[in-house]
């Protein structure tokens, strides 16, 4: 049947296309068509429409200053606070409705009601204030998936303090690089905190960046996360979290109208593709675009139960299980283990439990899922989830049918999402209510985005043909700069062409003649082999084609060979016949000269926590060479299992 495109165009029937399902389409909160027309119609005041999702202490008039491209400002006569569009504001209709739901590794929960909410971001904040926190002072926060974590988030935003959150897993000399990075007074941490059944000595790593950094902290305040299993001892500067909400427990603090060009947050990237770099993001346009997509991309609204998997200390979490939902009033799922502890069917109990309706994951865990077996989601009641979603690297066609199938009961929606830290929120997806689905493909740039695959010299290319993914036309949430300051901000990010400046994302792409992008990796993620180039992403795809793999990276060595580490289904042998199987699909697919000469079966390839593959690891193992720090990995010891692995092979 031949439906319409994300432009309103009729997409090609002959195509692996699958059209939204249509009682799903009667209730979706995005339902007209006429969106992409609109937008481009009246671009840039159809972003009115995400910034009215908000209450505004002062109005905006203007939606768009870009007198000074690229250094665009969205909505820069506007005042807002971020905390009281997620909290306060929602008090009059649903105060005793759940905000958050937290699960925690040893089987805890616990619920915060809006009402809840509200009081505990209060007292925090008022604690803050007590300890010297004044606006536009950073506060780092070394946190993992505890309620506390989001509820300093939003303290810090209710006084106008920006926060600078690090993933709780990075070593203590990370965690210094980005204190002093972001010239942050202030540290909001804990005593510890819980991987598989192991406790690990989070107050330790803290102490240690104090010692390192060059920035002397004015304060400090330690969560009490693991009671009697773990004792530390608190310095002079130091407060425990517990007795700062006490002792302010039942104040108010009139949350700080912010210029919505202020800065809410800077986070530091990854690092998995360069030096890290400290993105800015600003309140009212960020705030906006979240929500925004909030409701018309994941189509939450305030009775769901919604989960986004992602940890918050990468901008998923920040965008997507924060923000993003509490501005909509929802409720958001909050999980602290990992999804196959204490059983291979955790998420999925959660998901019967507690009704979810809306799951956000990776396709780094959809393909773990797939690997351990449908046996795992099929034996529990999916049937509350009504729209799947997927964030963080491309997503095969197998995969995303599995996904489908076996989570979304074979009619959910599923919303493949493109963005990044810096566009702050999702740029490229289907809008589930009448955008057809192509598995494998993001979809078409969202309304009101302008994304264009090119050439080197910055033409379009033809349909079907390969190029460099970038944005032209500024978007509400969009980074307002680098920390590092404005020479890199230009330099990493910005080509100034003919048609005036264009966002480079460092992603390769293609995209069909129905506009729909397919995502092939970073740029940065080529190899050369014998005098040719290939993209990683494009060998990776046809190695995962091969039937019984879930999972693959590969890198060059240093005599320009192509090593693949794969990961296999359980059940499925990793040995000779498969190995010949998976260099045929490549040669079948690129060509002989991308046959692999090494292929290394592993049960697990090593990811940050974010879900992003660490091939520079990978590469380093691949060459011989010392390997640095594993502390950001969710899973450090397969690093020295691979290891043993090649020298094995080796010898």
């Amino acid at each position: 049947m031949d439906d319409f495109g994300g432009d309103g165009r009729l997409v090609d029937s002959d195509e692996d296309v699958v059209p939204p399902p249509a009682d799903f389409r009667e209730r979706a909160v995005a339902s007209d068509p006429a969106a992409y027309e609109r937008f481009e119609r009246e671009w840039p005041d159809a972003w009115r429409e995400a910034a009215d999702l908000l209450e505004w202490e002062t109005p905006y008039e203007t939606v768009l200053d870009g007198s000074e491209p690229p250094f665009y400002e969205w909505f820069p006569d506007g005042r807002l606070n971020a905390a009281a569009n997620c909290v306060d504001r929602h008090l009059d209709d649903r105060r005793n409705q759940l905000a958050i739901r937290w699960f925690g590794k040893r089987g805890e929960r616990r619920s915060y009601t809006y009402l809840d909410l509200h009081r505990e971001v209060n007292a925090v904040a008022a604690g803050l204030r007590d300890l010297g926190v004044e606006e536009d002072d950073v506060v780092t926060l070394y946190l993992p998936m505890i309620p506390e974590l989001p509820i300093a988030m939003l303290a810090c935003a209710r006084i106008g303090a920006p926060h600078n959150v690090v993933f709780a897993g990075l070593s203590a000399e990370a965690l210094a690089t980005r204190i002093d990075a972001a010239d942050s007074e202030y540290l909001i941490t804990c005593d510890g905190y819980y991987r598989r059944e192991d406790a690990f000595n989070q107050k330790s790593k803290a102490d240690n960046a104090r010692i390192r950094t060059d920035q002397e902290l004015s304060a400090a305040v330690v969560v009490d996360r693991l009671g009697d299993e773990l004792s530390v001892s608190l310095g002079d500067d130091e407060r425990g979290y517990e007795a700062l909400v006490e002792a302010h427990d039942g104040e108010t603090v009139e949350p700080v109208a912010r210029a919505a060009t202020d800065l809410l947050f800077v986070m530091y990237t990854s690092g998995t593709t360069g030096q890290p770099k400290g993105v800015e993001h600003a309140t009212g346009g960020y705030l906006a675009h979240v929500a925004w997509t909030t409701r018309n991309v994941l189509d939450v609204r305030p009775e769901d139960t919604y989960w986004c998997a992602a940890d918050i200390g990468w901008i998923t979490g920040h965008s997507y299980g924060v923000y993003g939902p509490l501005a909509a009033g929802t409720t958001t799922v909050l999980y602290e283990g990992s999804p196959d502890y204490p059983d291979r069917d955790r998420v999925w109990d959660l998901i019967e439990r507690n009704a979810v309706s809306v799951f956000y994951t990776s396709p780094t865990a959809i393909r773990s899922f797939m690997k351990w077996g449908a046996e795992y989601p099929d034996s529990h009641d999916l049937s509350s989830i009504r729209l799947l979603g997927t964030v963080g690297e491309s997503i095969t066609p197998k995969a995303w049918r599995w996904y489908r199938e076996h989570v979304g009961g074979g009619e959910a929606p599923v919303v493949d999402t493109w963005w990044q830290t810096e566009t702050g929120a999702i740029a490229l997806a289907t809008l589930p209510g009448f955008t057809p689905m192509k598995p494998g493909k993001v979809g078409p740039p969202l309304p009101g985005i302008d994304a264009r695959v090119v050439d080197e010299d910055g033409d379009p290319v033809a349909p079907g043909e390969s190029g460099y993914l970038t944005l032209g036309s500024p978007w509400p949430g969009m980074l307002r700069g680098l920390r590092e300051g404005d020479e890199r901000y230009l330099r990493e990010y910005w080509l100034e062409g003919e048609d005036g400046w264009r966002y480079r994302t460092g992603d390769g792409a293609a995209v069909d003649e129905d506009g729909y992008v397919t995502i092939l990796g970073r740029v940065d993620d080529v190899i050369n082999v014998r005098a040719q180039r290939f993209n990683t992403g494009e060998l990776e795809a046809a190695i995962v084609d091969a039937e019984g793999v879930t999972e693959a990276a590969v890198v060059g060595d240093d005599d320009g060979r192509i090593v693949a580490y794969v990961t296999t289904k359980g059940g499925v042998e990793p040995g000779e016949t498969l190995r010949d199987s998976i260099a045929d699909r490549l040669a079948s697919a690129v060509g002989d000269v991308a046959r692999p000469d090494r292929i290394v079966f592993t049960p697990e390839l090593p990811k940050t926590r974010s879900g992003k593959i660490m091939r520079r690891l990978l590469e380093d193992i691949a060459r011989g060479e010392e390997f640095g720090d594993v502390s950001a990995l969710r899973n450090p010891e397969v690093v020295g299992e691979i290891e043993s692995t090649i020298r094995d092979r080796s010898n």
